[in-house]
């Protein structure tokens, strides 16, 4: 197995356990949610339950894509502004090196 196999098989396995982990985390949320409401039929509790996992994971689900969205147009604009700021060093190493090379031309003429 190469090292990029190993690796997405590793990325799969963390979303595996992100998403069970949310899942858990709707549950207990839904539960202390429906505590409250004890006069309903243990049914209906248990709609409601499942109601509120199914939104609390939607909306984890929505929050994880924004965030994936949002870390691809801080990529974006990092890998921008590195190429501007490698563009500028390279362009002042270069006048650096014209500079050298008239000063040198300047002090020691050619014969």
């Amino acid at each position: 197995m190469s090292s990029e196999d190993a690796q997405v098989l590793l990325n799969e396995i963390e979303g595996h356990l992100l998403i069970a982990a949310t899942r858990e985390e709707g549950r207990t949320a839904a539960a202390r949610f429906s505590a409250p409401f004890d006069w309903l039929p243990q049914d209906r509790r248990e709609e409601v339950e499942r109601r509120f996992e199914r939104e609390y994971l939607a909306l984890a689900r929505a929050s994880w894509q924004h965030t994936a969205e949002r870390a691809a147009e801080v990529r974006g604009e990092y890998e921008k502004t590195y190429r501007a700021l490698r563009r500028r060093l390279l362009a002042g190493w270069l006048l650096a090196c014209a500079a050298v090379v008239a000063v040198g031309l300047l002090v020691f003429p050619p014969a």
